[in-house]
């Protein structure tokens, strides 16, 4: 094997086409392919006659999908898993569910990108024609698996959270915007004597209560339903919103925080968990998810002194930034 770096021609080519596997992958986690082989490797004709596909072009797929490690196929041209390929089962935390996201509306959207960069506006709604949550309370199957993505896309965050931030001394933490309760099940799971309040949207609140639920949190996790851009549920000494600030524009975040500051007691904290935009050249993944955030709901990640910014024009002191394991840090704030 050589150890010749790629040119620059050889790197940017290799960007420029990189949405060859990513759509690769996307139709792979759609045909369920990975659960066909998963007991035993299976040839394409076999696997056709499954996914109802045309089998030398489902054999071309699968073939290239095995030169990247994706599938492997063996001396009797049948396909099995691979680590990588058992990251597309239909499982809870795997990756399908980002896969299936990522090829279809994100897909979309991200092909107006031109558009977001020449009007400042999101893509998504140039595509579809509202917002995407909008969009996504219209379209249950599709928001389903908006929240199965999240799972599987910022699930290790969650683990680094509660272990990077010590939640001491929070008798009810109130998580807003809490999406379908993984986040609030996780640390009301390692902090056994917290309660908690789940704030959503009524048809998020649904989906919620099922999983909290089946955690065992029922009886210590209350849903409320209702807009943060309209208010936020008092009673907590502590508000929580993880991937939730960088969803929105300033102005809708001051909102937003100004409506925790109106409830949160003078010893409570905001605790906001987002990835933190470094200096200049420095590589980071919050950049390119700061593109995502452009073409999708229309928000933004920001630097430190940028949340600074909005947390003083809500009324709140930024007292630290606790980092993480992951690419989230906790922002904490107290109320000035």
């Amino acid at each position: 094997m050589s150890d010749k770096k790629p040119t620059p021609r050889q790197q940017i080519l290799q960007m420029i086409t990189s949405y060859w596997s990513a759509t690769s992958i996307h139709v792979a986690a759609k045909l369920r392919l990975a659960d066909h082989v998963k007991d035993a490797p299976q040839t394409a004709d076999t696997l056709a006659m499954l996914t109802n596909t045309q089998p030398q072009a489902l054999y071309r797929l699968l073939r290239a999908l095995s030169s990247v490690g994706i599938f492997e196929e063996d001396a009797a041209g049948r396909f099995g898993l691979t680590p990588m390929a058992e990251c597309l089962l239909d499982v809870h935390g795997s990756q399908r569910a980002v896969a299936l996201m990522m090829g279809d509306e994100h897909y979309r959207s991200w092909g107006e990108l031109l558009y977001c960069v020449q009007t400042g506006k999101p893509g998504f709604d140039h595509v579809y024609g509202k917002p995407i949550f909008d969009w996504l309370s219209e379209h249950p199957e599709e928001a389903n698996i908006f929240d199965a993505a999240m799972t599987g896309f910022h699930g290790p965050e969650t683990q680094a959270m509660i272990e990077a931030y010590d939640y001491a001394g929070i008798n009810m933490l109130v998580d807003v915007g809490g999406g379908n309760g993984t986040v609030i099940s996780a640390v009301l799971k390692k902090n056994p004597a917290m309660k908690g309040i789940l704030y959503d949207l009524p048809n998020v609140i649904d989906r919620a209560k099922k999983n909290l639920a089946d955690a065992g949190l029922a009886s210590r996790c209350e849903t409320i339903a209702g807009s943060f851009f309209e208010s936020a549920p008092a009673g907590g000494d502590a508000y929580q919103m993880r991937h939730i600030i960088h969803d929105w524009t300033d102005e809708q975040c001051h909102t937003i925080l100004t409506h925790i500051r109106k409830v949160i007691p003078k010893s409570g904290k905001l605790l906001v968990i987002e990835m933190v935009i470094k200096p200049r050249n420095e590589p980071q993944p919050a950049k390119w998810l700061d593109l995502n955030m452009l073409v999708l709901p229309g928000g933004k990640e920001r630097t430190e002194a940028e949340y600074r910014v909005i947390y003083a024009k809500a009324g709140f002191d930024l007292t630290r930034i606790v980092p993480t394991p992951t690419e989230v840090s906790v922002i904490e704030g107290k109320p000035v």
